[in-house]
């Protein structure tokens, strides 16, 4: 590598870097909105094909939420519902949700529908 390449490189990783920014805070309000709405929910959550409660699945997303801070892989609720809330990292199957009086859904759908509401309410 010559002496010329070296500051751009350092120039394009710390740019790079730069451009992964944690979660601001509306984002963080949001992300623990769609949690909460699990949480406080009477849904149960179907994970690798075993439903858990409420609780578990609240468990269960904050701690791939926590892994994906920690690894600066989500800013946006959008990235939560994608990368954390959606499916299985271990098996990749898709998790599922089940509310009493509701049609079971992917968790995808569930959580974009509780993303929309929650922006609604929010001037």
């Amino acid at each position: 590598m010559t002496p010329r390449v070296l500051p751009w490189l350092v120039l394009a990783l710390a740019a790079s870097h730069a451009a992964q920014a944690a979660p601001g805070d509306s984002a963080r309000r949001e992300i623990a909105g769609l949690i909460g709405a699990l949480d406080g929910s009477a849904c149960r959550f179907q994970r690798n094909g075993s439903w858990h409660d409420a609780a578990e699945a609240r468990a269960h997303l904050q701690r791939k939420y926590d892994y994906l801070l920690r690894k600066d892989q989500v800013d946006t609720a959008e990235q939560f519902i994608e990368r954390a809330a959606s499916q299985s990292s271990m098996s990749g199957k898709p998790y599922r949700i089940a509310c009493p009086g509701q049609p079971e859904q992917t968790a995808a759908v569930w959580f974009t529908a509780r993303l929309k509401a929650l922006r609604q309410r929010t001037p």
